[in-house]
């Protein structure tokens, strides 16, 4: 039992929730349980990341050599996220052939594509992404949850005349909750989001490592309280958070509170100014600001769709 003051805000009950919980997993101090602890946390120093944000909830991160390249969810050419700002969409990001000649062209070692969920703001370009990238001999692979790997999405590999078992990591299963993915150098382990899909299969998040950083990508999500022990467990460098609000996600002060209980040093808000229900594109200061309050010592970088940034 916690003593707490009634009325409480949602943010401060998810913030006290997160609190009694992770002192109760602190509680189980035992040496197995440091040990295995330990083997779980995968952050530490880190050194610099590329990464773009393509609009909505999607990015690319890469290291600074471009050998390992790793994409959250794929939707790019399709993607709405440039109107509201008044933007042209760059022409490398207009086509799903462009945007393979422009991977092609940076010469990666591996390619690994994130996918949080079916809805089509983020799978929207998926199929014909993985196909464009085939065809053009790159190292290419890709996760998700394993039902939606192994099952629900099978007939939709068919159709685009793709091989899931080829594609799909860990020989088309993908992976489930606490579950690891590796391509190149690259790892990706599989973490609640609390959210919904059209297949019915569970929404997730993603801790991935690319080069020296451990990235927690919230994928689209409203505030819980394991987001303070997905934190304490990985360790992340930088998150990358939904801010959107409207009918679909957490918003710009709820996301502060995520940001403050995952830890991470460096965060880059995403999943706004996309379609009319989310929020615009004054919503990356609303989060500046808010985060600014509740965790000064945070980093915030509030990007345009198609611009990019050196983190870390």
């Amino acid at each position: 039992m916690c003593d707490l003051d009634y009325p409480i805000s949602r943010v401060s009950f998810i913030a006290t929730a997160s609190a009694v919980g992770v002192a109760s997993v602190g509680a189980l101090g035992s040496p197995a349980f440091a040990a295995s602890e330990s083997l779980l946390a995968q952050g530490g120093s880190s050194g610099p990341l590329k990464f773009r944000w393509l609009g909505g909830g999607v990015a690319e991160l890469a290291t600074p050599d471009d050998k390992q390249i790793m994409l959250v969810d794929a939707w790019i050419w399709s993607n709405t996220g440039y109107a509201q700002y008044g933007l042209t969409k760059p022409p490398e990001l207009s086509s799903g052939a462009a945007y393979a000649d422009h991977l092609a062209a940076r010469n990666p070692d591996a390619v690994l594509v994130l996918l949080t969920h079916d809805h089509g703001d983020h799978i929207g370009d998926y199929f014909e992404l993985l196909r464009v990238l085939s065809d053009q001999k790159l190292n290419v692979k890709t996760v998700g949850q394993s039902d939606m790997m192994r099952a629900a999405l099978v007939p939709k590999f068919k159709e685009a005349n793709l091989d899931p078992a080829a594609l799909v990591v860990n020989g088309g299963s993908g992976a489930n909750f606490g579950g690891v993915a590796t391509h190149g150098g690259m790892r990706a382990t599989l973490v609640p989001a609390v959210h919904s899909t059209l297949s019915g299969v569970p929404a997730a998040g993603f801790i991935a490592r690319i080069g020296t950083t451990t990235v927690y990508c919230s994928g689209d999500t409203d505030l819980f309280g394991d987001i303070a022990l997905i934190g304490r467990r990985y360790k992340p460098d930088l998150a990358i958070v939904c801010i959107g609000n409207g009918a679909f996600t957490m918003g710009p002060l709820d996301a502060a509170e995520a940001a403050r209980m995952v830890g991470a040093r460096d965060v880059v808000p995403v999943h706004y100014a996309h379609n009319p229900r989310v929020l615009g594109p004054e919503a990356g200061e609303t989060f500046r600001a808010e985060v600014a309050r509740i965790a000064p010592r945070i980093r915030v970088t509030v990007l345009k769709p198609g611009s990019s940034a050196l983190i870390g």
